[in-house]
């Protein structure tokens, strides 16, 4: 079983972990009712896609 022959330093951990980050989603608009959605998603509040009623949404 390999093992690492001396511990890691926190310096070298951490170069090897700076490209995992948070990052904040992305969010557009419904071209309908102008609620935010995530892309290329039906809209949860009216149903319309991309000018289209897709789904009809029961109030």
């Amino acid at each position: 079983m390999a093992v690492p022959k001396r511990k890691v330093s926190k310096s070298r951990r951490d170069k090897r972990r700076t490209h995992y980050k948070a990052e904040m989603p992305t969010i557009a608009v419904c071209s309908n009712c102008g609620e935010p959605v995530k892309p290329h998603n039906i809209c949860a509040k009216c149903g319309y896609y991309n000018g289209r009623k897709i789904k009809e949404i029961s109030e």
